[in-house]
């Protein structure tokens, strides 16, 4: 099977004052996090099972998946 990296975008919510990531390449893929790292670790978890949801990959996939975060923004305390 051919490799794939999906690209995953993700912003400073000033308002909500939290880390929200969105993908095209991702179906489905809408999550919110208080810091980088805990948005990194939550798309470790959630892009795996909206892949297989939408059949993008099989069910019995045992590859690698790519995901590279595009990050925009800083907290305002930075």
């Amino acid at each position: 099977m051919e490799s794939s990296v999906y690209q995953v975008n993700a912003f400073w919510d000033d308002e909500a004052v939290v880390w929200v990531a969105t993908s095209e390449d991702v179906p489905g893929l809408a999550t919110e996090a208080d810091t980088i790292e805990a948005l990194s670790q939550k798309l470790r978890d959630i892009i795996p099972d909206l892949l297989f949801s939408d059949h993008a990959i099989p069910a019995d996939y045992a590859g690698a998946i790519n995901a590279v975060l595009n990050q925009a923004g800083l907290p305002k305390a930075f």
